[in-house]
């Protein structure tokens, strides 16, 4: 049997299917592995979240598969299809428009069923944007926390950040190029001006990467005429205020509340400077702790 062959043959031995969770090139289409390859080449069945996309890909691998759509508007439906056919003894290879299926993309239902069914799910790893983008952004990559697409409602995102103020971890981000933007401005009020990393058409001809403090990328991006191309946003954690724990910061505000020190504003503003916090982060615990 080839070292990179299928587990099992269904027809041979009649059990069910095998579940594979194939990672797909962000941009450059040469970013595949052999195993890989020939996984694709070698299941009945290609669920794909886009199968032009895929068929594209596919067809310049000269790879010709029998394609299924699998995406987040029929992952229900669907899931229960792609079960009866693994359960029958059908192979099915999963992928995403681009890296690793599940990680910001649909799957996790699909994967979850089959687990719960008896059938096999074999991971066949390659490129993820987070991964690629923290490699090369120069911040701590021994301990970071992959957030992904935040909510795109206002009060949810915010409620996002926020718990992500004191976070002390890298911070990986996905935006689409029309709301990167708008990103930035929240995460610059509700987290910090922290140093960060715009990743941009990674793997492509045009890939870029922009450096320096979270406003400095903002501006840059302000002066061009559009934005193209899915962003990854690498946020540095908050190393400057590693011994300020939000417990300290509710005992302060406790105190000044008590010697009525100022209104409220002032007194989120004072321990925002003191602290080096994101204004809006103190005046909402502030609002809580009144409140209460």
């Amino acid at each position: 049997m080839p070292l990179n062959s299928l587990t099992n043959s269904t027809e041979e031995t009649g059990k069910k299917g095998e579940l594979y969770v194939v990672a797909t090139p962000i941009g450059n289409r040469e970013d595949i592995t052999l195993r890989a390859l020939n996984v694709l080449g070698g299941v009945d069945l290609v669920a794909a979240e886009d199968t032009r996309h895929t068929l594209r890909f596919l067809s310049h691998h000269n790879i010709k598969r029998r394609l299924i759509s699998y995406h987040e508007h029929n992952e229900r439906e669907r899931t229960k299809n792609l079960l009866d056919k693994l359960n029958s003894g059908l192979s099915v290879a999963l992928v995403s428009n681009a890296g690793t299926p599940t990680v910001s993309d649909p799957g996790y239902q699909l994967i979850k069923a089959a687990i719960e069914s008896g059938i096999r799910v074999v991971p066949i790893p390659g490129v993820s944007a987070a991964v690629t983008g923290l490699s090369v952004s120069g911040m701590p990559t021994d301990s970071f926390v992959f957030v992904g697409f935040l909510a795109k409602k206002k009060g949810k995102l915010l409620e996002q950040l926020r718990k992500l103020a004191f976070e002390q971890r890298t911070i990986i981000f996905y935006e689409s190029p029309r709301r990167i933007q708008r990103l930035l401005e929240e995460i610059i009020l509700n987290i910090g001006d922290r140093n960060g990393v715009l990743c941009r058409e990674m793997t492509k001809l045009h890939e870029e990467f922009i450096r320096g403090n979270l406003s400095d990328i903002l501006r840059s991006l302000k002066k061009r005429p559009s934005i193209k191309g899915e962003c990854t946003l690498l946020v540095a954690g908050d190393e400057e205020n590693e011994d300020v724990s939000m417990e300290k910061v509710r005992k302060e505000i406790k105190k000044r509340l008590v010697s009525a020190k100022g209104g409220l504003s002032d007194i989120a503003k004072g321990i925002a400077k003191k602290y080096n916090l994101p204004k809006n982060r103190v005046y909402d615990e502030a609002l809580k702790i009144k409140g209460d």
